[in-house]
């Protein structure tokens, strides 16, 4: 059973991990694999409203989508827009990438292979991995505009969607770790996280909701 007071605590996360971009058209959209097929579906909405001309979705697959997407988070992804509707030439596959940093990394490269020119990168992800998709395409993609974008559900709505509250807790205490420690390790940039936001998560991980904690969190400290 989980408390009132850790529903509150991630719910302060979630709020922070959003950046709050306003939408505008792009030169591509970049849909980041996970274990959420709704970034495949918001991806294609985008598309369908003229967000993006090209949608690149990218990532391997990993301890929490190897049951889920046996073919890869990528092929998952790019089969969902398929049925959607989304026609197969304005879609690209990148199928190997296992971290955001590869995600940003392989879907470069793959874009700069086909000899176009994009100036924006319309950066889409689960809704608490804005930020941190933000700061690591920031850091490793610096040339190019980016605008975040999640599917627009409430934290309750996303829950109920995903059907496990305890790994959706998971990630956001996981991914508030990595947004403290990568910067350190020259994995993104650095953005302030205010003092409500470290008592939460530490709340949080008190709480037990460490399954996505990074091992070494000793590092914080120094």
């Amino acid at each position: 059973m989980i408390s009132e007071q850790s529903w509150a605590d991630a719910r302060v996360l979630w709020d922070y991990h959003q950046m709050h971009h306003e939408l505008r058209p792009c030169s591509v959209a970049i849909g980041l694999g996970s274990h959420d097929l709704g970034v495949a579906d918001t991806a294609a909405d985008l598309y369908k409203r003229g967000m993006a001309p090209l949608i690149v979705f990218t990532g391997a697959t990993s301890p929490t989508t190897r049951e889920r997407m046996p073919r890869g988070e990528a092929v998952h992804y790019r089969e969902r827009a398929l049925e959607l509707g989304i026609p197969n030439s304005a879609v690209l596959v990148e199928p190997a990438a296992k971290n955001t940093g590869e995600n940003i990394r392989l879907s470069r490269a793959l874009l700069e292979e086909t000899g176009r020119e994009f100036s924006s990168v319309l950066l889409i992800s689960k809704p608490y991995e804005e930020r941190r998709a933000y700061a690591t395409a920031r850091k490793l993609w610096p040339e190019v505009e980016i605008v975040s974008a999640s599917t627009p559900l409430s934290f309750h709505d996303y829950v109920d969607s995903i059907g496990d509250a305890q790994l959706v807790f998971d990630m956001l205490a996981g991914t508030l770790q990595r947004l403290l420690l990568y910067p350190k390790r020259g994995f993104m940039i650095s953005q302030p996280v205010p003092s409500d936001v470290l008592s939460s998560y530490e709340r949080l991980c008190d709480a037990g909701f460490v399954r996505r904690i990074v091992p070494d969190a000793t590092e914080l400290q120094q």
